[in-house]
């Protein structure tokens, strides 16, 4: 694995994120708690809220079975959306997330690119997960490699990605895209938050 990425079996490998030299943070989880089957996104609207930290848990069930979540998917989802939304803000030191959970079932962002965040943080519940490139590959990319010629690395389905962004290292953010999906046919169950402005 590259230096600048650090991989953790708990939720504390997100804080490595806070090293220098570090510009991906992963903890790699299977979730099987909130096994959200296919069908679901047929009938979910996307979620988009801008909340205090500690207002998370008590209002995102409301907000998800409005969005057409079952009441108890949403209670199961609610309840990890709050747990990585309050990591990404004490990592980060802020009291206020935006928390995006959408239902992505095109090319959108399949473009490598660097976020211009301090901090992103990245779980796809449903669906194939974040693309990312090594520094090296990143490097090749910018001086004109062809993106056949690099190594694509994933988050699995279920991994918590914190992504450093150009805010924070303008040098070296962590370069990474969605997976392209368009023609595979497949969705993504996609949970972003960022610290909110």
């Amino acid at each position: 694995m590259p230096s600048h990425v650090r991989i953790g079996d708990g939720i504390d490998a997100l804080r490595c994120i806070r090293s220098a030299d570090v510009n991906l943070a992963i903890w790699r989880r299977s979730y099987p708690d909130v096994a959200i089957a296919e069908v679901i996104l047929d009938a979910v609207d996307d979620v988009a809220m801008v909340q205090p930290v500690e207002e998370i848990a008590t209002t995102l069930p409301d907000e998800l079975a409005t969005a057409g979540y079952p009441t108890a998917i949403a209670r199961l989802l609610a309840a990890d959306v709050a747990t990585l939304a309050s990591a990404l803000a004490t990592i980060v030191g802020v009291t206020r997330v935006s928390i995006r959970l959408d239902v992505v079932e095109t090319d959108a962002c399949r473009r490598f690119h660097a976020d211009y965040v301090t901090a992103r943080l990245i779980c796809t519940y449903v669906g194939p997960g974040t693309q990312w490139l090594t520094a090296a590959d990143a490097a090749a990319l910018g001086e004109g490699a062809a993106v056949d010629s690099l190594v694509v690395r994933s988050l699995s389905t279920g991994d918590v990605g914190m992504f450093k962004g150009k805010t924070w290292a303008p040098d070296a953010p962590i370069v990474h895209r969605s997976p392209p999906i368009l023609t595979t046919g497949e969705r993504r169950l996609l949970l972003v938050i960022d610290p909110a402005p």
